[in-house]
């Protein structure tokens, strides 16, 4: 099983920028999509973003397109997402999840792996 470990939330003015990475270690990293999450107070968890085994193809929900780009490194076995022009509304519980299929899924239920999360709070 794949160990995630997500880094790099915090606190950020509206309009300003963060950079998220989740960090995998025992799992075939290379052969996963992998997928961003989020969950805000009182919301069920969404899906934000999802990348391909070999970073050539991206997926992303309407609401971050422009503003979000995932990525990944398979020789760092670390996936991230750049998080730019931030709105109060990301404000959220960041989670990194792993696929264990070539296909991408925006689902919770479709990912096997999943990170303990990392908070990003945009003020106004």
């Amino acid at each position: 099983q794949v160990q995630l470990v997500e880094s790099g939330g915090g606190l950020v003015q509206a309009g300003g920028s963060l950079r998220l990475s989740c960090a995998a270690s025992g799992g075939t990293f290379s052969r996963s999509v992998m997928g961003w999450f989020r969950q805000a107070p009182g919301k069920e968890r969404e899906f934000v973003a999802a990348i391909s085994w070999s970073g050539g193809r991206t997926d992303s929900i309407e609401s971050v397109k422009g503003r979000f780009t995932i990525s990944r490194d398979n020789a760092k076995n670390t996936v991230y997402l750049q998080m730019n022009s931030l709105k109060p509304e990301d404000t959220a519980v960041y989670y990194c999840a792993a696929r264990n299929r070539y296909s991408f899924a925006r689902g919770s239920y479709e990912y096997d792996s999943w990170g303990q999360g990392t908070q990003v709070t945009v003020s106004s």
